[in-house]
C-alpha cells in the first residue's frame, strides 16, 4: 500500500542548489521542500469540510515558507529576520509542529486514510529530486526530518564566532554554546523518533524506495552527529573550566570519539554520489578524526603522569598519534570545504582553537623529553589503545504529538468516513 514515484531532474520551482553555504560549524544536510497538495481531492468525500480547509491551510502554510526558505536555510545568515518579527527558521518550525497533530489524524488507529493522499516532496540529497508516496507515514517522516534540519540550521548560527566589541578574537558566548547543546539534543530527539517510531510503520517495500535523505542511516547518522557536536561543545566548556580535571577532559573526548564512529560506520555504505550527500560523508569524516586527534591528545596527558617507563612511552605514542590525526584534520577539513556546495570555515574557537596551539607544541616537548631519558625501545610505535567509556549524552525523548483534538469531534458527530468510524471503536 503506498505508491511511490520519483521523478530524475524535476525541479518543481523550487529547486535551487547553491554553490556556496557560507561559514559551517555545524553541517545542515541538504533541505527537503514540500510540494502543493489538495487534500480535498482525495479526502473531500472521506472529511468534514472544515478539516480539509484546515490540512490545506496547514501544509500550505508550510509549502510557502519552506519555499522561501529553502534558497537561503543552508547558508549562513547570523540573522532572519520576518516583516512579523522573530526568525523565518523559527515561524517554519512552528508551522510544522502545528501541522504535526493535525496530520496524525490521517493514521489514526491505522485509518485507510493514510493511503489516500500522494505527498510530494523535493529533495537536495538524491538524484530522484523529486518522491511522491501515498502514505501519509512518509509525510510524518519527511515533516520530523525537517523540524531536524531547521535545528542544526538554528545551531550552526549558534556557533559562528562573532567579532567582540572589545576587539579580540572572534568567539562564541557561553550563552551560545550552552543553547546549542539543547538543541544538538533536540535534533537527536526528532531523529531518534524518526527510526524507532515513523520508519517502523512504512512497509519494507517504501523504506526501500524512500530518498536517500530519509535513509534509516544516514537519519541515524544525523543523530549521532548532533549528539557528537554536543559532546564537542561540552568539552570546549570543560577546557575553559578551571574545575574540570584531565580525566573529565579525556572522557569527553573519548565519548566524541564513539559518536562520530557510529555515524561514520552508519553513513559510510550509502549511495550519496552526489554533492550534498558527499560533502555530509566528508563533515562526518573530518570530525571523527578531529575527535580522535582530541582524545590521543588528553589520553598522552595522563598516561605522562604515571611513573613507570612503560607509561611514559605509551604518553608519547598517544602525543604522536594525536598530531598525526591533527595533521591528518586539517586535510579532512580541506576536503570538505572544496566538496560542492563550498563552504567556509569559520575562524577557529573551543576545542579546537586550544588544540590547534597545544597538540603540536606539547606533543614535540615530550617527546624530546622522552627519548633524551629513554632508550628508542622504550617508545612505543603504535599508540595506545584509547579507554572505553559509556556514551553519557542521550537524543531528548521526543514523542509524537497527540492527534488533534478536531479528529475526535468530527468522529463523535459521525462526519468522517465508516472505515475510520469502525477503526475508532474497535
Amino acid at each position: 500500500m503506498g505508491c511511490f514515484v520519483s521523478t530524475p531532474k524535476d525541479s518543481g520551482g523550487n529547486r535551487r542548489r547553491p554553490g556556496n553555504i557560507g561559514e559551517v560549524s555545524v553541517y545542515v544536510p541538504g533541505l527537503r521542500i514540500p510540494k502543493p497538495v489538495d487534500f480535498s481531492l482525495s479526502l473531500g468525500d472521506q472529511l468534514p469540510k472544515t478539516l480539509v480547509e484546515r490540512l490545506n491551510a496547514l501544509r500550505t502554510r508550510i509549502v510557502v515558507m519552506a519555499g522561501q526558505e529553502a534558497p537561503t536555510i543552508t547558508r549562513t545568515r547570523r540573522k532572519s529576520a520576518t516583516q512579523h518579527g522573530g526568525s523565518t527558521m523559527a515561524d517554519l518550525h512552528q508551522a510544522l509542529e502545528d501541522y504535526l497533530p493535525v496530520l496524525l489524524g490521517l493514521v489514526k488507529d491505522g485509518s485507510h486514510l493514510q493511503y489516500k493522499v500522494q505527498f510530494v516532496w523535493v529533495n537536495q540529497e538524491d538524484e530522484a529530486e523529486e518522491t511522491a508516496m501515498s502514505n501519509a507515514w512518509y509525510e510524518v517522516l519527511s515533516i520530523l526530518h525537517l523540524m531536524a534540519i531547521l535545528s542544526l540550521s538554528q545551531a550552526n548560527l549558534l556557533l559562528l564566532p562573532r567579532t567582540s566589541t572589545d576587539g579580540h578574537q572572534p568567539k562564541v558566548s557561553e550563552e551560545s554554546r550552552r543553547a546549542s547543546i539543547d538543541i544538538f539534543l533536540k535534533t537527536a530527539g526528532y531523529l531518534d523518533c524518526a527510526v524507532r517510531q515513523v520508519l517502523p510503520q512504512l512497509p519494507a517495500e517504501l523504506r526501500r524506495n524512500l530518498p536517500v535523505d530519509l535513509a534509516e542511516g544516514v537519519l541515524r547518522a544525523l543523530c549521532l552527529q548532533a549528539l557528537g557536536q554536543g559532546v564537542d561543545i561540552q568539552l570546549g566548556m570543560a577546557i575553559d573550566s578551571t574545575k574540570a580535571t584531565l580525566a573529565v577532559k579525556r572522557r569527553l573526548a573519548c565519548e566524541m570519539v564513539k559518536y562520530w564512529q557510529q555515524a561514520q560506520d552508519n553513513i559510510m555504505n550509502l549511495p550519496l554520489s552526489n554533492g550534498w550527500g558527499e560533502k555530509h560523508r566528508y563533515f562526518v569524516k573530518w570530525k571523527y578524526i578531529e575527535a580522535k586527534a582530541a582524545a590521543y591528545y588528553y589520553h598522552g596527558l595522563i598516561l605522562d603522569e604515571g611513573n613507570t617507563e612503560k607509561s611514559h612511552g605509551m604518553a608519547v605514542a598517544a602525543l604522536q598519534a594525536a598530531d598525526e590525526y591533527f595533521k591528518e584534520s586539517k586535510k579532512a577539513c580541506e576536503a570538505f570545504t572544496v566538496a560542492p556546495p563550498l563552504s567556509r570555515n569559520p575562524p577557529l574557537w573551543g576545542t579546537m582553537k586550544y588544540l590547534s596551539e597545544k597538540i603540536p607544541k606539547d606533543t614535540s616537548s615530550k617527546v624530546r623529553i622522552n627519548r633524551d631519558l629513554y632508550s628508542h625501545e622504550k617508545i612505543m610505535e603504535t599508540a595506545p589503545t584509547l579507554p572505553d567509556f559509556a556514551l553519557a549524552l542521550k537524543p531528548d525523548e521526543y514523542q509524537l504529538p497527540a492527534v488533534d483534538p478536531s479528529w475526535n469531534e468530527n468522529i463523535k458527530q459521525g462526519q468522517i468516513g465508516s472505515n475510520v468510524v469502525k477503526s475508532d471503536k474497535r
